[in-house]
């Protein structure tokens, strides 16, 4: 498995892999100048090679979760020097059975598999600012020490085309990053406003009714991570059970490949 964070195809060890073809369908879906993709500062990041990518094995086995920490680790130390449009972007091995046959709420369970695993490897203590209930407005996941905004794309979205990837996949934004590009009030807003107006044209169906911002009143950041095909939703976070002290599951990650 590729472990080393890349910045373009020329990074990459080996080529004619499923690294390569998630690599270049991702810089095909946000290179498109006809079916514009609706986040701009995503198509900006990856316009001036801001973008950084990683890969990791089956989402479905936690041995996936250590390499995902281990590149969180990586980019939290270097995001800074990477540009004020970073993100990281996490391809997951998705064989062929997975894609065509995982539904929305299966990939689902495993986004939030990865997300208990992640911080169970984390070595670093959260911000004491940040709320431990993620009913909390101002609750949003944190790894390595740094805050960051979750967003996953799954091979089962399909009126959602915002959040359809052909394999399992993460993007990971530092608070940083969007708190600089909300420094500028009146741009940002033209910016939104044009997000929005994409998004509309992107989807076949509405934006969903719990995207928000972060810190308002009635917003929750967890909502916003997983977003399903249609507008239903969990009415309940499954990180504050871990949280809370619940283990218990039914997530169909396996043993195999257990890291320590």
């Amino acid at each position: 498995m590729i472990m080393q964070l890349i910045s373009d195809i020329s990074g990459l060890k080996k080529t004619d892999c499923w690294e390569e073809d998630a690599l270049r369908a991702f810089q095909a879906k946000l290179g498109n100048k006809k079916d514009r993709f609706p986040c701009i500062p995503a198509t900006q990041g990856h316009a001036l090679q801001q973008l950084r990518y990683g890969f990791a094995g089956d989402p479905r086995n936690i041995s996936s979760a250590g390499e995902l920490a281990e590149m969180m680790r990586e980019f939290t130390v270097l995001s800074r020097s990477f540009g004020s449009y970073t993100s990281l972007i996490v391809f997951f091995e998705t064989n062929e059975q997975l894609a065509e046959q995982g539904t929305v709420e299966e990939f689902e369970t495993l986004f939030w598999q990865q997300m208990n695993l992640l911080a169970e490897r984390d070595r670093k203590k959260w911000p004491d600012h940040i709320p431990e209930d993620p009913h909390d407005p101002l609750w949003e996941f944190c790894s390595h020490g740094e805050q960051y905004f979750m967003y996953c794309a799954t091979p089962a979205h399909v009126k959602r085309q915002s959040r359809y990837f052909p394999y399992f996949m993460l993007a990971i934004t530092p608070r940083w990053v969007l708190d600089e590009f909300n420094s500028a009030p009146e741009r940002a807003s033209k910016v939104k406003s044009k997000i929005r107006d994409r998004l509309a044209a992107y989807d076949s169906i509405g934006a969903h009714p719990h995207l928000n911002s972060y810190g308002s009143d009635n917003n929750y950041e967890w909502q916003q991570y997983f977003l399903r095909d249609d507008d239903s939703a969990l009415s309940k976070c499954p990180f504050h059970r871990m949280l809370a002290g619940d283990k218990s599951n039914d997530f169909s990650i396996t043993e195999k490949g257990r890291d320590n």
